[in-house]
């Protein structure tokens, strides 16, 4: 197998994982609270090849030899935590963070022992909705049923009759709707965590993140930083809005242009390795 062949069947491996990211991105452009995925990519084993001698010409200053590689790889698939639009909805479980914030969620899982156990993980879906708890009161979940997390890592129970008001830090204050002279209850505070290191989180769908397995606290606390209860600056304020909704940042036309340009590369590396064949084919065909 030749240069050529090399170089192109490694490119258009990566160009085919890059097209795979595309279509992820442009298939979750009306996700709420959708990242985009953003992929970098390198050289493999560039080095210089050598020229004869006799290629160097009077008045030629640059030195012998041209630049040979063998493809380029996918490096890293990092999160774009920008900020997305967003749009009202008048719903007072809806809600939109402002900054580089997550919503703390507990995902029911089943252990080797069959137990029900919660895990946590993060989103930036502010979908939110009041579950029915058996009790006669609701608790705060995600459209899938995962609850959201107070700061002390329980659910958040929403009493019958009670409309829920949310400040900007997360905390809910609820309000007797039989009796609005009534002064309003404290009754939790979800849990937002400020996102440090985005390309250490590991997406596990349905927008949802979560930590690399057997990470310890203080490496949690390099890649999630609690915001609650924490002082913090213009560059670092994680706040909510409730009553609105984040769009997907993911912004059509430049997904299109770069799958334009994804398509073009795969089109020529496709012909190389058509054209390699045939030159191949060419000289095993030759006879003295």
């Amino acid at each position: 197998m030749n240069n050529s062949m090399i170089n192109s069947s490694v490119s258009m491996h990566s160009l085919q994982q890059k097209l795979d990211i595309l279509s992820n991105n442009i298939a979750n452009v009306n996700t709420n609270g959708f990242k985009k995925k953003e992929a970098s990519f390198e050289d493999v084993l560039t080095n210089v090849q050598a020229q004869p001698e006799g290629f160097r010409q009077q008045g030629r200053f640059s030195p012998l030899g041209f630049n040979q590689g063998w493809g380029s790889r996918l490096v890293q698939i990092q999160t774009n935590l920008a900020q997305g639009p967003i749009q009202p909805t008048g719903n007072t479980t809806d809600f939109a963070i402002q900054g580089d914030g997550l919503f703390e969620v507990a995902v029911s899982k089943v252990d080797d022992n069959g137990d029900q156990v919660f895990q946590p993980a993060w989103t930036r879906n502010g979908a939110f909705s009041l579950t029915p708890d058996g009790q006669g009161g609701t608790v705060l979940t995600t459209k899938e049923g995962h609850y959201i997390s107070d700061i002390d890592g329980s659910p958040i129970n929403v009493p019958s009759g009670t409309r829920p008001v949310v400040e900007q830090d997360g905390t809910i204050k609820g309000y007797n709707e039989q009796d609005p002279a009534a002064a309003p209850v404290t009754l939790g505070q979800i849990k937002l965590v400020r996102v440090v290191r985005p390309q250490l989180l590991q997406d596990v769908g349905d927008n949802l993140y979560t930590l690399p397995t057997g990470i310890t606290e203080a490496e949690k606390a390099n890649i999630l930083q609690d915001v609650n209860g924490v002082a913090a600056t213009e560059a670092t304020r994680v706040s909510l809005m409730q009553g609105f909704l984040e769009q997907s940042n993911v912004t059509l036309s430049d997904e299109m242009t770069d799958l334009v340009i994804v398509q073009r590369a795969l089109q020529l590396n496709s012909r190389a390795i058509t054209s390699s064949d045939q030159m191949m084919n060419m000289a095993n065909n030759l006879r003295a």
